[in-house]
C-alpha cells in the first residue's frame, strides 16, 4: 500500500469512527450495560456519552467468538466491550489496535502454563484460567468471570480491565508493564514509580504482608501493570491512600480519576 493510499484508508477509518460514535446508542444495549456493569452508573453524563461511542466503534470492529459449547450473544459481547473501552476514556485511541478476536469460554478453561515456585524451581503442565492477553492480537476471556469481576466494584478484581491493560501494555509489541506515554519525558517516572512499588510488592508478598494490591502483581512487571489497573479503577481510595505515587502515574495515563468519581457519587455524610 502505498503513502497515499495509506493516508486514505486512515481518513476513512477515522470518518467512519466518527459515524459510530455519533449513531444513537440503543436503548436495550444500555440496559444490558447498566444492568451487568453497577461501575458505570459512577461516570458522568459526559463519559457514559463517550464510552458508548467506543462501545460502538469496537463492536464494529472486534471479533468474538464462543468457545468450549458458548454461544455469543449481544449480552456478552456488550458486557465486555463496556469494560475494555473504559480504560479509552479522555484518551486519543486507536481501539487497541493489535487486537483482532475476543475467545470467550463459558467458564475457567484450562491452559498450558509454567508457573514459578519460587528458586528458580518451574512448574510446567495444565492451569485454570480465568482470561489471557496474548501479543498476536487474541484477547481470551471467561464469561463467568467477566460478569462476576464486573458486578463485584470494590474487590479490585476484574478480569476485563486485566486483560485489556496488556493490550495497552503489548500496543509497542512488548508486555513490560510499560505502555506507550504521550510524552518521552513520562518515562523516566512511569519506570522509577512503577519499578519501585513492584518492588515493593514481591517483598510483601515474600513475607506475607497485607496488601492493597494483588500479589499476582508480584509474577512480573506487566503483570504488575494489569493488577494496579484493576485496583486502580476498583479500589482508588485504598490504592490512593497506600500507594499515592503508583495512583498519581495511573492517573495521569489513563486521564482518570476514580477516587474522585466515586465521591461524586458517593458524598460524604455531614
Amino acid at each position: 500500500m502505498s503513502g497515499q493510499e495509506t493516508r486514505m484508508f486512515g481518513f476513512f477509518k477515522q470518518k467512519r469512527r466518527e459515524q459510530l460514535r455519533e449513531a444513537p446508542f440503543p436503548a436495550d444495549w444500555l440496559e444490558i450495560i447498566e444492568r451487568n456493569m453497577p461501575l458505570y452508573r459512577r461516570l458522568s453524563e459526559p463519559d457514559r456519552s463517550e464510552l458508548q461511542g467506543h462501545i460502538q466503534v469496537f463492536l464494529s470492529e472486534k471479533h468474538f467468538e464462543g468457545c468450549g459449547g458458548l454461544e455469543m450473544t449481544e449480552e456478552i459481547k456488550l458486557t465486555i466491550a463496556a469494560q475494555a473501552c473504559l480504560l479509552l476514556l479522555h484518551r486519543e485511541t486507536d481501539y487497541y489496535k493489535r487486537l483482532i478476536t475476543i475467545l470467550v469460554y463459558p467458564r475457567a478453561y484450562v491452559a498450558k502454563g509454567v508457573e514459578s515456585l519460587g528458586g528458580g524451581v518451574l512448574l510446567e503442565g495444565p492451569q485454570a484460567r480465568l482470561g489471557e492477553a496474548w501479543t498476536d492480537g487474541v484477547v481470551v476471556l471467561s464469561w463467568d468471570d467477566v460478569l462476576s469481576g464486573a458486578a463485584d466494584i470494590r474487590d479490585g478484581q476484574n478480569v476485563v480491565l486485566h486483560e485489556f491493560a496488556h493490550q495497552l501494555d503489548q500496543e509497542d509489541g512488548v508486555a513490560d508493564g510499560a505502555p506507550i506515554l504521550e510524552h518521552r519525558s513520562s518515562y523516566v517516572a512511569w519506570a522509577r514509580v512503577l519499578g519501585s512499588e513492584y518492588e515493593q510488592l514481591r517483598a510483601d508478598e515474600q513475607q506475607q504482608r497485607k496488601t492493597v494490591l494483588d500479589t499476582y502483581g508480584a509474577t512480573n512487571p506487566a503483570e504488575f501493570f494489569a493488577v494496579a489497573t484493576e485496583c486502580f479503577f476498583e479500589k482508588p481510595v485504598q490504592l490512593r491512600k497506600k500507594h499515592p505515587a503508583l495512583y498519581e502515574e495511573l492517573k495521569e495515563y489513563y486521564r482518570q480519576d476514580p477516587e474522585q468519581r466515586l465521591a461524586a457519587v458517593e458524598p460524604e455524610g455531614p
